[in-house]
Formats: C-alpha cells, structure tokens, sequence
C-alpha cells in the first residue's frame, strides 16, 4: 500500500508527480510562469478528475508561498492588497454559483484572451489603477476554481505591468499564493477532504521548494529581455495546447453523445 495515496495510485506514478512537482517549480521560478499548467495538465491524465483542481491547488500553495518568501522584499504590496480584495470576491462568487459552467469554452477563451494579452495590444487601463487590480483578482480567481491553473491568466495580465524580472516573479507569486490559499478554503468548505491526499501534498511541496531555489538561482542569470521573450513564448504553447485540449474535448463528446 503507498503511504501516499491510501494505494490509490502506483508507487511510480507516486515517484512521477514528486518529481514533477518540482520540475515545474524549477520552470516557474526560472521563466516566470507555466509549470503550474504543465503541472494540471499531467495531473489530469492520472488522477481522478474530482480530485485534480483541489490537490493541483493545495500544491501550488505550498509552491507559491515559498517562492513568495524567497523573493518576499521584490513584492509590489500595492498590487497584492489589490488583487486580494479581487481575489475574495471572486471567491465568493464561485462558492456560490449553482450553474455549471462549460468548461472547455472557458478554457479556449482564456487561452485565446492570454495569446491576446502577451502579442496583442496593451490594455488602455493603466498599471496604477487600483481597480484594475481588483478586477484581476477577482476575474482569475473566479475562473481558476473552475478551469485549476489560472497561473497563465495572472501572468498574463501582470506582463502589461512591464515589471523586472525579480519584481514580477515576487508579485506574481504572492498572488498565486493568496488565490491558492482561498481555493484550499472554498473546496474545503464544499467538503473536498484534503487527508487522504496529506503525504502526496507534502512530498510534491517538499520536491517544489528543491525546484524553486534551483530555479531562482538560474533566474539569476537570465537578463531581462531573455526573461520576457522566454515568458511570452512559453505561455505562448501553453494556451495554444490548452486550446486544442478543450477542442479534442468537444469533439470527443460530440462523437460520444452520437
């Protein structure tokens, strides 16, 4: 029997997500986002589907909070108290809406919306606006209890900002670790039990904090320009192949119901 899964999963299964866990924390640390998609994607193909968004969620917690106290001083407070506010409302919201969303039209139209945001036109609504950060907050968190990895959103949206490279990764981790604190509460709250899954959760956390300093250290060496080309384009893939898994989704049910 696994000590990690209550033999719910094979122990190299078990070995795959550790490893992965940290894999995709090295990849967030070092290019500013995507090993949390990368991370849900995999996820998705092994375990059961009730369980992937709320264990995804409680291990980028624990990913996102230590990168967050290891870049604690690079943090734009400002932007943080904002999206937090957002954040909150967003959560709420999802707690309580009845009406199950399509979610692979919601996966298409953020991987289309991210695409927008990192190639396309700037948004007019300056970085400043207060507002702008509530909005932020509120939106990618609504829509991350739903589709998981809203990391491609946030970035995204944190790009039109314009930060430096220690500054973006600093901000953007205490956000996803904020949104991922309010996500472990809502499914919590829902009854998700979170027990069961305690030793994976630890070991892939444990595997993630290993993934961060690596990364960090490799950040570190990286200039800026790099560092934004890299970002751009590595979330580019992400939503492109999020986008054609939402549309082998619809195709595939379609194909189903005749």
């Amino acid at each position: 029997m696994s000590i990690f899964t209550n033999s719910m999963l094979e122990p190299v299964t078990t070995l795959l997500l550790i490893c992965l866990a940290g894999f995709t924390s090295f990849l967030t640390a070092a290019l500013g986002a995507g090993g949390g998609l990368l991370l849900l994607v995999v996820m998705a193909s092994i375990l059961p589907m009730a369980v992937v968004i709320p264990l995804h969620g409680l291990v980028q917690l624990g990913s996102n909070a230590n990168r967050m106290l290891m870049t604690f001083r690079y943090i734009d407070a400002q932007m943080l108290a904002f999206f937090a506010i957002g954040a909150i409302i967003g959560a709420i919201g999802a707690t309580f809406l009845v009406v199950e969303l399509p979610l692979e039209l919601m996966k298409i139209a953020v991987g289309l919306f991210v695409i927008f945001l990192l190639w396309g036109a700037t948004p007019t609504i300056r970085e400043t606006s207060n507002t702008w950060r509530v909005i932020v907050g509120l939106t990618t968190t609504f829509i991350s209890m739903f589709v998981g990895a809203s990391g491609p959103l946030v970035g995204s949206l944190m790009h039109v900002h314009g930060y430096e490279k220690m500054r973006f990764i600093a901000t953007f981790s205490s956000c996803m670790t904020f949104q991922h604190l309010l996500k472990a509460i809502v499914f919590g709250f829902i009854g998700f039990s979170f027990w069961q899954w305690l030793p994976l959760i630890v070991a892939m956390i444990i595997s993630g904090v290993i993934g961060t300093w690596l990364g960090l250290k490799q950040l570190k060496k990286i200039s800026n320009k790099k560092f934004k080309f890299k970002f751009r384009f590595i979330l580019s893939l992400l939503c492109v192949q999020l986008i054609v898994q939402a549309i082998l989704q619809i195709i595939e049910q379609k194909n189903f119901l005749y």
